[in-house]
């Protein structure tokens, strides 16, 4: 997979704009991914914006529309979004993996290892003030791999002049019920969101 890593770095590196790097991670065939998947989900939102959010990776949906976060996560989120003041419509919104795993399992390492170069460049071409990390994978790829969701969420980190605010998954938040724990962790970690998001368009 190091080979395949190689391949997507150089060419998402020579991506000269956002529609150009999308053609390019349609096309990809770097890891065994491709072969069981419908299409290639790239963002949904275009470059550049202030905000970014970054998910794991495609599920039934996505890989049917060719568009991250449409199904019932992705309709909890916009829901989020809306009640914390933040339109959907101006941000962008990836995922680590482009292809979606078998029967939604989580990204294996090596399949991380190879896709990273793509969502490494939509940073670079989006260049948001603000990333919001939904679940452990997320997260691990902003922070670092030993990182815990559970033990960041909702709490602000510098890097590389982004602020990076993770949050609990939409999907775990689900699973916990309209009232449960991680629900409601899940609508302060957006709203923690929205006020940073609002402190730097102050700056």
């Amino acid at each position: 997979m190091l080979e395949g890593a190689a391949l997507v770095r150089a060419a998402a590196d020579g991506a000269g704009d956002w529609e150009s790097l999308r053609t390019l991670v349609r096309s990809c065939t770097a890891c065994p991914l491709w072969q069981g998947r419908t299409q290639a989900v790239f963002a949904d939102g275009n470059a550049p914006a202030d905000v970014m959010f970054v998910g794991e990776a495609p599920g039934f949906h996505e890989d049917q529309q060719g568009i991250p976060f449409v199904g019932v996560s992705g309709q909890l989120l916009t829901r989020l979004l809306a009640e914390a003041g933040i339109e959907r419509s101006r941000v962008v919104i990836a995922n680590v993996l482009k292809c979606r795993p078998p029967a939604n399992r989580d990204p294996l390492p090596d399949e991380i290892a190879t896709c990273k170069g793509w969502l490494r460049r939509q940073v670079h071409l989006v260049d948001p003030a603000v990333i919001c990390t939904l679940g452990n994978f997320a997260t691990r790829w902003a922070l670092g791999p030993s990182v815990s969701i559970t033990r960041v969420r909702g709490q602000r980190f510098e890097v590389s002049g982004v602020t990076v605010v993770p949050a609990f998954h939409p999907s775990a938040a689900l699973r916990s019920g309209p009232n449960g724990t991680q629900m409601q962790a899940l609508r302060a970690d957006i709203a923690t969101l929205a006020e940073v998001v609002a402190e730097r368009a102050r700056r």
